[in-house]
């Protein structure tokens, strides 16, 4: 897990640079620099507004006696994107924008609940 934690810290960065400067040079590099801008400031918003939609379904969720596992679920994968979202770059970003809309959420949804149970069943995770 460490391996593959470090060969993502060295080769995300390399396609986000390289992206940047392919983008820079095809559409300029104001362009570009802006770009980065609005793509921060639309996912902070997203990230935020579907947060909120997110809390207040976990707290129906919990006032009417049930476990908000698919909100926690959601909260996981829209704190994740909205991270994404504001680190520069347009892999981060496309990732991101997948993380945090609705439509596209549930299969970031449906892995990491193979992952946990994948980890539970190794007895890494112990359930209470």
């Amino acid at each position: 897990m460490f391996r593959l934690l470090v060969v993502i810290m060295i080769v995300v960065p390399a396609i986000e640079i390289w992206g940047l400067i392919t983008v820079g040079g095809l559409i300029g590099g104001f362009e570009t620099f802006i770009l980065i801008l609005l793509t921060g400031f639309i996912g902070a918003f997203l990230a935020r507004s579907e947060g909120s939609k997110v809390m207040n379904q976990a707290r129906i969720e919990m006032s009417s006696g049930r476990v908000p596992a698919g909100s926690i679920l959601d909260g996981i994968c829209i704190f994740s994107g909205g991270l994404l979202l504001l680190t520069p770059g347009f892999l981060t970003d496309t990732i991101g924008f997948l993380l945090v809309l609705p439509m596209t959420r549930g299969f970031f949804k449906a892995w990491i609940l193979y992952f946990i149970k994948k980890l539970m069943s190794k007895g890494t995770i112990i359930r209470f």
